[in-house]
């Protein structure tokens, strides 16, 4: 585990630089990491047309946010992006697909989801998801949009006992208020599952509720990916001190 000192001086050693894509080219490179992360390394059973390109029909519309190593060349990190006009052309949010967000409804017009959250495996020292949130903070400043939601996922190669733990682990301290409350269309089989183990959040999951995240309702079941997801609701203006000054540069 690498300390921030030598965090730092890594990311200074690999020229390392995030924004927003900018032609098909970066968008088809981003696609081709999602692929790699969610289908060789995480066995996850992915519709797509193009072999070893993660591709739906939500990509189109999204902004594609990218860490790009100059030096080799490659992109390492992404996450897209999108925004409530485009949400609204393709029918809805991709978590509309596992959540009936009713509820969160009346926020569309200020409302950004984030997804395909994946970094390459040489790059995890916490740098390029540094990097990502960054991007993030400065797309949602710029743009005047106060929430952020996406679907934060938990493996389920144990049969999903550790994302049920986790999950009761979690919600007493970071659910949502019931107004913004979500519920799953296939719901996780808590009361089948074991809810006592010692676990730990993934690191992605830690990161959104240090900063000030919701969870908004039970996690969901994803076959396709074999993940529990859990529903995340980020209000901007819940952001912690710490994180807005670091990412957004905001003094409190």
């Amino acid at each position: 585990m690498l300390d921030k000192r030598q965090e730092s001086s890594q990311r200074r050693r690999r020229n390392l630089h995030v924004g927003l894509a900018t032609c098909d080219t970066e968008v088809v490179e981003a696609q081709k990491l999602r692929y790699r992360i969610f289908a060789d390394e995480m066995g996850a059973r992915l519709n797509t047309r193009t072999p070893g390109v993660d591709r739906d029909i939500y990509d189109p519309f999204c902004e594609h946010l990218i860490v790009r190593d100059e030096d080799q060349g490659k992109i390492v990190g992404t996450y897209r992006i999108l925004p409530p006009d485009a949400a609204r052309r393709v029918g809805g949010y991709y978590s509309e697909n596992e959540f009936d967000i009713t509820r969160l409804l009346h926020l569309r017009d200020r409302m950004v989801e984030i997804g395909r959250s994946c970094i390459d495996a040489d790059y995890r020292s916490g740098a390029v998801i540094a990097l990502l949130w960054s991007g993030l903070a400065r797309y949602m400043q710029e743009n005047g949009y106060d929430y952020l939601i996406g679907c934060a996922s938990v493996s389920m190669a144990d049969g999903g006992h550790h994302a049920a733990s986790l999950y009761n682990q979690l919600r007493d301290k970071h659910m949502a208020p019931l107004e913004y409350r979500v519920f799953p269309r296939a719901a996780l089989p808590l009361d089948k599952l074991r809810g006592d183990l010692e676990t730990e959040a993934p690191p992605l999951i830690k990161g959104y509720l240090r900063a000030g995240a919701w969870i908004c309702g039970d996690p969901a079941w994803d076959p396709d990916f074999n993940v529990a997801d859990l529903p995340i609701l980020m209000p901007m203006g819940r952001l912690d001190a710490k994180y807005a000054k670091h990412f957004m540069g905001r003094e409190d």
